[in-house]
């Protein structure tokens, strides 16, 4: 078996619905909204973002919460470090007035951890449950 597999069978119903749960905050705060006739998404950690400062400390918060369940299923420190930093560009970038706002519309923080977790799992999107 491979490491891979290895990795994949180690996930119980609990492990998986939370990784669903990691899922929908991800595109909640990075994709839930589309701009009609494009295909530019945006989410809640966009629209924090407009207000200074405590905006992108709420992003930067759910981003924390998504990391900690990463080191609760078990991520590599390497991994954990490299979430670690996506989620201190986006708050530093982030924070920067009206170029921190667009930064924040393409950066996508969460949607970039989630995948760092799904790929340690070999997961794909798809392959998580919605509920």
């Amino acid at each position: 078996m491979g490491a891979a597999a290895a990795r994949r069978t180690i996930l119980d119903d609990g492990a998986m619905r939370r990784l669903a749960r990691l899922a929908r905050v991800a595109r909640l705060m990075d994709t839930a909204v589309r701009i009609p006739g494009t295909n530019i998404r945006f989410g809640a950690d966009f629209v924090l973002g407009l207000v200074p400062v405590v905006g992108d400390a709420g992003g930067a918060l759910v981003g924390l919460v998504i990391l900690n369940e990463a080191r609760r299923l078990g991520l590599p420190a390497r991994k954990q470090m490299e979430m670690l930093a996506n989620i201190g560009t986006d708050a530093v970038f982030g924070s920067v007035p009206l170029a921190g706002d667009l930064f924040d519309l393409y950066f996508k923080s969460h949607r970039r951890n989630l995948q760092i977790i799904l790929d340690h799992f070999d997961l794909t999107a798809e392959g998580v449950p919605r509920r």
